[in-house]
């Protein structure tokens, strides 16, 4: 065999190997989420648009220390190898059924707290639902926060879909400045906290009230008007509820 024969047999080897691990990473972040690096700062939560919602204020100072958030929602297909995993059967359907790349819905918040376990065992790390602070946070661009009243942009249009018949694919509007995705609209996210009001007292990490009965959802879904998409709004469900507007991310400690 010549060395020009040689370098082609390399070439195409090397060709194939290259595509192998693209179609593998490919796999793999349809598998499970990727993870964006969201670096601590000080930050003011809460309403500052004077747009919003009494539960919104009183606005105060937030420390909130380094932590990962997912990309994007949770999707179908990430949730789907959840449950084919571990034997457990996916919610009812959606009106428009399942879509590998649709965020995932009608999942209780107790639905999203096995998720993460389990992500958290097959990935060796520490995975769970945010806080409402860090959900606040990164939604507002953290360290790069540029005041945006949605997560961002001004411009809704721009970054989320909401007033709308069903939600989208994740990841098909702009990110805000960390890269994260679909934090206004598409669908509501489930928050670790329970839901109760804001006090004036400065804050390093909180994790909201001890006990409650309704759990913290952020973000506004596809349904819902501009104002419910507000990086500061704040609404609250039963954590043993269903709806298909409600999903989630997670975070990596």
């Amino acid at each position: 065999m010549s060395n020009g024969s040689s370098k082609c047999v390399i070439v195409s080897k090397l060709t194939v190997f290259c595509l192998l691990l693209g179609l593998i990473k490919l796999a793999q972040a349809q598998q499970y989420p990727e993870m964006i690096r969201v670096e601590g700062d000080t930050f003011t939560m809460g309403n500052a648009f004077k747009v919003g919602e009494s539960d919104e204020l009183p606005q105060h100072k937030v420390w909130i220390s380094t932590f990962k958030m997912a990309k994007t929602e949770t999707t179908v297909a990430q949730y789907q190898e959840f449950c084919k995993d571990t034997k457990r059967s996916m919610p009812p359907a959606p009106p428009w059924n399942w879509i590998d790349k649709h965020p995932m819905v009608n999942v209780t918040w107790y639905d999203a707290q096995a998720y993460c376990v389990w992500l958290g065992q097959k990935l060796g790390k520490k995975i769970r639902l945010p806080t409402e602070a860090e959900w606040e946070y990164a939604a507002s661009g953290g360290r790069f926060r540029n005041g945006a009243l949605y997560c961002g942009s001004s411009e809704i249009t721009l970054i989320a879909w909401n007033n709308d018949l069903k939600p989208y694919p994740v990841a098909r509007k702009y990110p805000n400045e960390l890269g994260l995705h679909d934090m206004s609209g598409n669908a509501w996210e489930w928050c670790s906290d329970w839901y109760g009001p804001y006090t004036d007292q400065t804050k390093i990490n909180p994790k909201g009230p001890l006990t409650g009965s309704f759990k913290v959802v952020r973000g506004g879904s596809w349904e819902d008007e501009n104002m419910y998409c507000r990086t500061s709004n704040r609404s609250n469900y039963m954590p043993s509820g269903r709806n298909i507007h409600n999903g989630f991310r997670v975070v990596e400690e």
